[in-house]
């Protein structure tokens, strides 16, 4: 067998946690609540790390929960399955993305966007207080292993790669969601605001919805993947007298202050400007109502990730279309020298920790 149970049913479970937001990563044991009648047991094999890791390890974003164990990149074998469970048997493979849980019975839930919960009851995969459970505080994929509803996991196939899998369970719905949302096709024009592993996956999808596809970013250091990948233009620039096409949409990955306020001027009448990257909290962004106000006609958004429904959706045409991030595998060990690489702006994309090498 290859997970423990404690006497009190509880799951056995070992991962790397940061004790404080100055501290290092560190070895970190702990336990999962009793695999339910609809819970699934998944040995984690592979982990992504998403900036919002970061942001949430360093208190960047206010209220984290220490120890805090990240992570909502997670690609794995199911080895347990509760006595109800009809989506997975063991043996199968199975993500888990940004959230475990929710209350199932709000308009939101029902239509399959349990990210915005009406009764406030989404249950994040980590750094968030679990009321289903006695609130014990969940804990993510930096891990051995999880224990989810069946509900909140999505079923991978046997031959998919795990280690390109378990990032799309965050970067690739959070950029195909808005994509779908503002109804990208044949022949849009779309801005990608950064190019980190948001910005690499929303190129990635547009392009291949028939989009023609611009980038901005902060220096030119990645020109030469983005236009291997399909893009038209590579912008370091924002100014309207520069950029010479108008966009049906433009998506903000951004993590870092920015005045979102200059992609308005890019944008078509009636086009959208999405936001789905989060800079730290103490960095006031926003735009002026009256900026709002005179460039009218436009619409401005925000987007978390996607429901259940959409991100298997996104694994299932990701997977057809050969649609991955590009990823660098890492061991535990090395995860703080990744969270460098990702604040100094050294990391080129995605990186997955192998926790196979625990």
């Amino acid at each position: 067998m290859d997970y423990k149970i404690l006497d009190n049913g509880r799951i056995y479970s070992k991962g790397y946690a940061m004790l404080s937001k100055d501290a290092k990563f560190t070895p970190f044991e702990f336990s999962r609540h009793a695999i339910g009648d609809n819970d699934i047991l998944i040995k984690i094999l592979y982990a992504g790390i998403c900036h919002s890791d970061v942001h949430t390890a360093k208190s960047e974003w206010g209220s984290t929960i220490y120890p805090c164990v990240p992570g909502h990149e997670i690609a794995g074998e199911v080895i347990a399955v509760g006595k109800n469970v009809s989506k997975f048997k063991v043996g199968d493979y199975a993500g888990v993305g940004c959230m475990v849980n929710s209350c199932g019975e709000c308009e939101a839930c029902k239509q399959s966007q349990e990210q915005f919960c009406e009764n406030g009851k989404t249950i994040y995969t980590y750094n968030c207080k679990d009321i289903f459970h006695n609130n014990e505080i969940t804990y993510g994929g930096y891990s051995n292993n999880i224990v989810v509803s069946e509900k909140f996991a999505v079923c991978v196939p046997k031959d998919a790669p795990l280690e390109k899998v378990a990032p799309l369970l965050c970067a690739g719905i959070t950029t195909y969601s808005p994509l779908k949302f503002s109804k990208i096709k044949e022949g849009s024009y779309v801005g990608v605001a950064g190019f980190g592993g948001l910005g690499m996956m929303a190129v990635k999808y547009a392009v291949k919805l028939g989009a023609k596809v611009s980038v901005f970013a902060r220096n030119e250091n990645k020109k030469s993947d983005a236009l291997a990948m399909g893009v038209s233009s590579f912008y370091t620039s924002t100014d309207k007298d520069v950029v010479k096409e108008r966009f049906d949409l433009i998506i903000s990955t951004i993590p870092t202050p920015y005045d979102p306020s200059v992609y308005l001027d890019l944008l078509k009448f009636g086009g959208e400007f999405a936001v789905v990257g989060l800079p730290p909290v103490e960095h006031k962004i926003g735009i002026q109502i009256n900026t709002l106000i005179h460039k009218a006609g436009k619409r401005v958004y925000g987007s978390l990730i996607g429901g259940i429904a959409e991100t298997q959706e996104m694994l299932d045409f990701s997977l057809k279309n050969k649609i991955y991030p590009e990823t660098e595998l890492i061991t535990p060990q090395e995860i703080d020298k990744a969270y460098e690489n990702l604040t100094s702006g050294k990391a080129k994309f995605r990186y997955v920790i192998d926790m196979r090498k625990e």
